[in-house]
């Protein structure tokens, strides 16, 4: 593969392996019904929209979604921008295509029409949205499309193979933090990261894996999602993927809520 790598995932399937068969059983034999998409997909798209900032309350935001309970709009605008996009994903398969589709929709309220879907033409310092610190300096731009190009390359490559659930997980995490590395757009990145994790589990383990609360688990961890990220380094020419057992080993802990 060009960008992802399987040099840490014996050490990965050593840690991992039981817990994953066992705790991944209870979710794969969950009923798929329409009505727990729409709540377990409430609980993902808000969670993921407080990492980067948002201020409506998780509970808050399932009441909308649920009960139809109105909020003000510039809380609920860019959440229900994110939740159509997952929903986007359910229906579709996973393509560089359709990847841009669901960023076009997660950016609705982000960003200018023209910079929807599309990839960035600027340098990209990343930020904290808790501290405001620089997180790291992500590729720069001239670059973006070659790095995409390999991550999409190893991506489709993985879609040829029958992959184990240990696997599975394991190219999900990889994938989600290559991505934000690169930080393909200009805004939306931490968004599209988490959403497109488990758009690749749904696409291995089937539409159950869209029960997984990962970006609940990401949420409720989030000073160490984030320094988990940092372990690997500042500027992306420099970082260091032998350092990323921490992070990879986040996804497994978020199927036991």
């Amino acid at each position: 593969m060009e960008i992802l790598s399987d040099v840490l995932f014996q050490q990965y399937l050593d840690q991992n392996k039981s817990d994953l068969d066992h705790d991944l059983e209870a979710i794969t034999n969950t009923p798929f019904t329409t009505s727990a998409f729409d709540f377990y997909t409430s609980v993902a798209v808000i969670s993921s929209s407080k990492i980067e900032g948002e201020q409506l309350e998780v509970d808050s935001y399932v009441k909308h979604k649920i009960q139809h309970i109105e909020y003000l709009p510039e809380l609920t605008q860019k959440p229900n921008d994110l939740f159509r996009a997952y929903q986007f994903a359910k229906e579709n398969r996973l393509t560089r295509a359709n990847f841009l589709e669901s960023h076009k929709l997660i950016s609705e309220h982000l960003l200018p029409e023209q910079w929807r879907g599309v990839l960035r033409q600027n340098n990209m310092l990343v930020m904290e949205h808790n501290t405001g610190k620089i997180q790291f300096e992500a590729v720069h731009f001239e670059q973006v499309e070659e790095e995409m190009d390999k991550l999409w390359s190893d991506i489709e490559l993985l879609a040829q193979k029958t992959l184990t659930v240990a696997e599975t997980f394991y190219y999900a995490s990889f994938i989600h933090m290559v991505f934000v590395a690169i930080h393909p757009s200009n805004d939306g990145n931490g968004r599209a990261g988490r959403l497109l994790e488990k758009w690749f589990l749904a696409e291995n383990l089937g539409e159950t894996a869209w029960f997984i609360q990962s970006e609940k688990y990401y949420y409720q961890h989030v000073d160490q999602y984030y320094k988990n990220l940092n372990r690997l380094g500042v500027f992306y020419d420099q970082l260091d993927y032998g350092q990323a057992m921490p992070f990879l080993s986040m996804l497994p802990q978020a199927i036991k809520l």
